[in-house]
């Protein structure tokens, strides 16, 4: 009798935690629909914006193909663009692994690598908040590293680019991509994967990862003198 009111203690307990993880999905699942749903604003009038008339474009960016991760080649990209000599390679004997997987440690990363800048994260900007953001860097003469949606293949991936040009009357964005090529995108088709409304199908670990902060949407990383 004891031991049958032990496990039926402890199934009870058990129905409860479960319950209560189920709870705390279904409420960060809803935080993250509120969210994104808040960051895709209207961006109708934005190639007749005055403010953006003038394309603009970093030169001398060449693109590697990555080797150990994209955010140690993004940064390896970035690093041969303001003279400095810093490699996958390097950044990952250094370690022993990788180092940048979230936006918050791939931003450490930056400022511990560019000590002369400062790199700040934006997180859940709105649509049109993160083509200012993005325009104001280009025209300051700052590439932009930024966090998105990207094919490999045929399959979908979060990954780290390098923001290089914008040409917003032309509905051009301009990517550097790790994957081993440039990248032109409609504002639109930039937008849906800064966004990640492209990544059809995710996953539901990666899913749960945006819901409890570990990944983030409409997410770059400004690098100020």
């Amino acid at each position: 009798m004891k031991r049958k009111a032990v496990l039926k203690r402890i199934g009870i307990i058990a129905a409860v935690v479960v319950a209560i993880i189920i709870c705390i999905i279904v409420v960060a699942q809803v935080v993250l629909q509120s969210r994104t749903s808040a960051i895709l604003n209207d961006i109708s009038g934005i190639r007749d914006n005055e403010n953006y008339k003038t394309p603009v474009y970093i030169d001398g960016i060449e693109v590697i193909k990555q080797d150990v991760s994209c955010g140690y080649a993004v940064i390896e990209m970035f690093a041969a663009w303001s003279g400095k000599k810093i490699t996958e390679e390097s950044l990952f004997d250094e370690y022993g692994s990788v180092v940048t997987s979230t936006g918050d440690s791939f931003c450490a990363e930056m400022n511990k690598r560019f000590s002369e800048y400062t790199t700040t994260i934006h997180k859940y900007l709105p649509n049109t908040e993160l083509i200012d953001k993005i325009y104001d860097s280009l025209a300051s003469g700052m590439p932009v590293p930024f966090d998105w949606a990207a094919l490999l293949g045929d399959e979908w991936t979060l990954h780290y680019s390098l923001i290089i040009g914008a040409d917003i009357p032309n509905d051009k964005i301009t990517v550097a991509n790790p994957y081993g090529y440039y990248e032109e995108l409609s504002v639109k088709d930039f937008l849906d994967r800064t966004s990640f409304e492209a990544y059809k199908n995710m996953p539901f670990y990666l899913n749960l990862g945006f819901a409890f902060g570990i990944f983030e949407k409409n997410t770059i990383f400004c690098v100020n003198k």
